[in-house]
């Protein structure tokens, strides 16, 4: 048994070590197939990056948002890494039954941890083992994470992993056998029945058993590493690794998600400068290895759980987009075609003559594209997958990339965006509406609005830029929400003035569309402008000019201090300016928009006016702050017909209206349009009631700081 064991166990562990040193040789050179990063992107603040890392690690912040589920996942990944000395143990019990570790052999702390983590590492597998098994797709659906992950490999990473803590457990019963444990004693203080249970077997049995068991493990274990060397595209395996440098080389060195901004375009690891591109410079991703480095790694690090799947509106719809089934899609095309591309790099152009055609990154089935223009399509760049992934992909950022090229390279794109883009280049808005039109709510007030370069002269004298945006000024319905906050501003005695015509759309729908260089006309003319206007203080009601402006204009050399409209009025409540006094009565629930919510991590100042206002009884939705659900208008998609599946906001308005609520709250205008749409649309069926309200919180405020005569008055002046 003892020979059999030994042969068995060496032989598979020499040509794991072979298999696995090869994958390793041959991630390294995959992950330089990527293009290079701007410098310093990806390195800066080592010290910050390396707390990150062990924060997210040990502290598992994204696993733990799942309850039970992190909790038994921490188990199994701790258990992972400090359980490796057992494996030493293991080799030596092959040639000395009884044969403990140097040192920690015998060490009490030492063996309560093994006994501890071996138990709550078989512990927690099984748990999340009959997790999987209760949500499989079989059962329910489009609604299982699970939906689209490869089977075979996630059951063989688990019962590997069951096998290997079970093992360990054994052994630990039969080297108390051994030992001649009798009694209770604190090294087996887990085990111990185990030991009970082996105790009165010959030694010859225990040995035999052990050389049995370890020979069990340590095949289990080179077998696992033989099978994930082999399939390097294996990220449900490959995570355990590639998650660590994936974390560090996150976006944002503090932690943050990459949310917020969406990267410059760069070629080569270098910014493009649109003024003077170079005739060489790519525009966007065509093809795989267009992605940098940090997106290979991405793909690589995926371990298909589907979190970004089940919180994704576009494919909680019916939509063909799953953040999971995407990034699995580059990985599997990337390391299918990563052999021709390393080939290419070793034989001269003579010697490999010409590249063979290859399928378009972005294509219908008919073409053999990768990824089809609907799943492409689809997405909001709400940032759902990205706040939710528990390894740090960049799912938003690769997926803009891919429109980029679309757009810019390829004019291919939904033909109703293209109106949009259309109007943006000729009128400096989505509406393709005179600039005159954009100070026509001025006139519905009664008070003076002062506007740079007409009134005043520029911004030293007043407290805040009110950044009005397109929709507050050209919109019916949000145009309400910007009286409403401009009557608030003036009622708390607020200095504030507006560009007027000399406001432009941010670019936030193009450079999410794709059109980065449209984005950078329409930035670079903004900027000109406010800084001319000597801007310091910007206010918005808008998140998405909030986000342009305060995320992406540095980018652009605008650098302002820029709030959204919820925080200052909840600065104005907390000291005194505003005092809500008239009850508003009814209940409501509260919309988290996703520029301001995920995007910003805004949450607090709306529920925090809406608390302040008298009568109002606040409800949260199923999903909520984090973990929100989009209104469909993000990412472009508010110029973009819904072809596929169920209305985005349609699916939202049936979760808020599932609370029978009388008013229906958010702070984007965006938001307030799609939210309103699907309101008056279940009106029109009867599957909403006639009374149910949908308002910017800032139109909440207004009522309740107005006297109940001044409300009745400016309801018949309207």
């Amino acid at each position: 048994m003892q020979l059999a064991a030994i042969v068995v166990s060496l032989v598979l562990t020499a040509v794991a070590v072979a298999l696995f040193s090869r994958a390793v040789v041959h991630f390294v050179r995959f992950f330089r197939l990527g293009q290079p990063v701007p410098a310093g992107t990806r390195t800066n603040d080592p010290a910050a990056r390396t707390r990150t890392l062990v924060r997210e690690f040990l502290g598992h912040t994204r696993m733990n948002r799942w309850g039970i589920i992190g909790f038994a996942h921490w188990f199994v990944a701790i258990g992972f890494l400090t359980l490796v000395l057992t494996i030493v143990q293991a080799y030596g019990q092959l040639f000395q039954a009884d044969w403990t570790l140097p040192l920690l052999g015998g060490f009490v702390p030492y063996e309560m941890y093994v006994e501890f983590f071996a138990l709550m590492t078989t512990l927690g597998i099984l748990t999340l083992i009959t997790i999987r098994l209760l949500n499989l797709p079989s059962r329910a659906g489009r609604k299982s994470r699970f939906t689209g992950s490869t089977a075979w490999q996630a059951y063989f990473v688990e019962y590997v992993i069951l096998t290997i803590g079970v093992c360990i457990l054994l052994l630990r019963g039969l080297e108390g056998a051994l030992h001649h444990v009798d009694g209770y004693e604190a090294s087996y203080f887990l085990s111990y029945p185990l030991v009970a249970a082996f105790d009165g077997l010959s030694a010859g049995t225990l040995q035999n058993l052990v050389y049995l068991v370890a020979m069990i493990k340590l095949g289990t274990s080179m077998t696992w590493a033989i099978t994930v060397a082999l399939h390097t595209d294996m990220g449900i395996a490959w995570h355990r690794f590639l998650a660590f440098p994936n974390i560090w080389f996150k976006r944002n060195a503090d932690g943050e998600p990459a949310l917020g901004a969406l990267q410059p375009m760069t070629s080569g690891g270098k910014p493009i400068d649109f003024e003077d591109p170079d005739e060489d410079d790519q525009f966007g991703v065509s093809q795989i290895e267009h992605f940098s480095w940090k997106g290979l790694l991405d793909f690589s690090t995926c371990t298909e759980c589907g979190r970004c799947q089940s919180q994704c509106p576009a494919w909680n719809t019916g939509k063909p987009l799953s953040p999971k089934l995407l990034v699995m899609s580059l990985r599997d095309h990337a390391h299918a075609t990563a052999p021709y591309l390393l080939a290419s790099q070793s034989v001269s152009a003579d010697a490999g003559g010409e590249a063979p055609a290859r399928p378009p990154l972005v294509g219908t089935a008919e073409e053999q594209g990768v990824i089809d223009p609907d799943v492409l399509w689809s997405c909001t760049t709400c940032g759902a997958c990205v706040e939710q992934c528990p390894v740090d992909i960049e799912h938003v950022d690769h997926i803009v990339d891919m429109r980029r090229y679309q757009v810019m390279i390829e004019s291919s794109f939904p033909s109703e965006a293209g109106t949009m883009l259309k109007n943006l280049e000729r009128k400096g808005n989505p509406w393709g509406l005179a600039k005159k039109k954009r100070l026509e709510w001025v006139k519905e007030v009664p008070f003076d609005v002062p506007v740079v370069g007409q009134d005043i002269e520029d911004l030293s004298e007043t407290d805040y830029l009110y950044w009005v945006g397109c929709a507050g000024a050209l919109e019916d319905r949000a145009k309400k929400t910007t009286k409403a906050f401009a009557e608030l501003l003036h009622v708390a005695g607020v200095r504030f003035a507006i560009m007027g015509g000399e406001e432009t759309c941010t670019g936030d729908s193009a450079r999410r569309l794709g059109n980065e260089f449209l984005f950078q006309q329409l930035g670079q003319q903004n900027v000109e402008t406010l800084n001319a206007a000597e801007a310091k203080k910007i206010v918005t009601t808008c998140p998405h000019c909030f986000n342009t402006l305060a995320n992406e204009y540095p980018q652009l050399g605008g650098h302002y201090e820029v709030i959204h409209h919820t925080q200052l009025l909840q600065h104005l409540v907390d000291t005194g300016k505003l005092v809500p006094v008239t009850p508003v009565d009814g209940l409501i629930t509260y919309h988290d928009p996703c520029y301001l919510g995920r995007h910003n991590k805004v949450y607090t100042p709306p529920r925090e006016i809406i608390g302040r206002v008298p009568g109002l009884r606040n409800e949260e939705m199923h999903r909520h702050k984090e973990r929100g659900f989009c209104c469909g208008a993000g990412g472009a998609r508010m110029w973009m017909e819904e072809r596929i599946g169920k209305r985005i906001n349609d699916e939202r308005v049936d979760e808020a209206l599932s609370l029978d609520p009388d008013i229906v709250s958010t702070a984007c205008p965006f938001c307030l349009v799609m939210l309103t749409d699907s309101v008056n649309a279940k009106k029109n069926d009867g599957a909403a009631r006639e009374d149910v309200r949908v308002v910017d919180v800032a139109q909440l405020l207004l009522d309740s700081v107005r006297e109940k005569d001044e409300q009745d008055e400016q309801t018949v002046r309207s």
